[in-house]
């Protein structure tokens, strides 16, 4: 718990005073975030608010476990993750606002990068951090021997991750509140495993998390962009992966599986009913545009983050 305790603090005080100097490099560089235009009014006024804000608790998470990491190959392995995520996030948004290409990385490549980074994730929890093959049951007890196909397993869980927490970010510190709740359950879920490691890494993700929140609240002095967010989504399914909990993860993460279930309901709905069901997606964006103020949906997705992530929780103890 102490070294939890300094992994945190480390992390978020690292993350706050960083923000004080990467932030005004951002808007120097004028690497400002474009807005959709068929999106809510309200989110007009955000255009050029510096992105790639990612940075700044990707240094923090990094620092943490460069100085107190305890040379633990899975804590290595969590990190080393999380940055690679981060930076096919960072060449998305380079591309976006340095490049002027409105569209990014293509779609292709980002894909192709998230499944190689996922596979290779596989293969080395298996290899380097003994993770092994089985896929604990909780619900009956069980565990499920995967043998050569985990890996596959591991890279769909860092696929879906990634994508759910880009999906969320899309109001002001939503995706890093939501992030840093996970994390949190992960700390506590690590610990319980006496996995000092990893509990040490889910520390530094809420305290790179909670300061980043300084500037990331509403009204946002920065977003995350793609760099931020496929960090979290690496740093949150890696450490699924390595406490053996892939399967407990939907639940804790589930704020992100409803936003992306909204966009994969709203695709499908539209293509064969040629309707929408939401006013927009994902999700959060249908409640700023039925009157909700854009707090007050932030409040309430970290509401339903904290209940899914205490169920998740809860769940393991009980049936771990």
């Amino acid at each position: 718990m102490k070294v939890g305790l300094i992994a945190f603090l480390v992390a978020f005080l690292f993350a706050f005073f960083s923000g004080l100097l990467i932030i005004p490099v951002l808007k120097i560089l004028r690497l400002g975030q474009s807005v959709r235009s068929d999106g809510p009014r309200s989110h007009l006024s955000k255009a050029g608010t510096p992105t790639m804000g990612g940075i700044i608790f990707i240094l923090a998470i990094t620092a943490v476990v460069v100085l107190v990491g305890r040379g633990q190959v899975e804590v290595y392995l969590a990190l080393a993750v999380t940055v690679a995520y981060g930076l096919v996030g960072f060449a998305d948004d380079f591309i976006k606002v340095a490049l002027r290409r409105s569209l990014g990385l293509k779609a292709r490549y980002k894909l192709i990068a998230q499944i190689g980074l996922g596979l290779m994730m596989g293969i080395l929890a298996v290899n380097l951090a003994d993770r092994g093959t089985q896929l604990p049951l909780f619900f009956s007890g069980q565990s499920l021997e995967m043998g050569n196909f985990y890996p596959f397993f591991a890279l769909l869980v860092l696929v879906a991750t990634t994508n759910g927490v880009n999906l969320t970010d899309g109001l002001d510190g939503l995706a890093a509140g939501t992030t840093l709740i996970a994390a949190a359950a992960y700390f506590f879920i690590a610990l319980w495993q006496g996995q000092t490691g990893l509990a040490l890494f889910a520390a530094a993700v809420v305290g790179g998390c909670l300061g980043f929140l300084f500037y990331n609240r509403y009204p946002a002095r920065v977003f995350m962009g793609d760099t931020g967010s496929l960090a979290l989504g690496g740093a949150l399914g890696s450490l699924a992966i390595l406490t053996r909990t892939e399967l407990l993860l939907p639940l804790i993460g589930g704020v992100f599986v409803i936003e992306a279930l909204s966009v994969i309901i709203q695709v499908l709905h539209f293509r064969y009913r040629g309707r929408r069901i939401f006013r927009m997606s994902p999700l959060h964006h249908h409640f700023e545009l039925i009157g909700w103020p854009e707090k007050k949906v932030v409040k309430i997705f970290w509401l339903w983050g904290l209940a899914f992530a205490l169920g998740g929780s809860f769940c393991l103890i009980i049936l771990g």
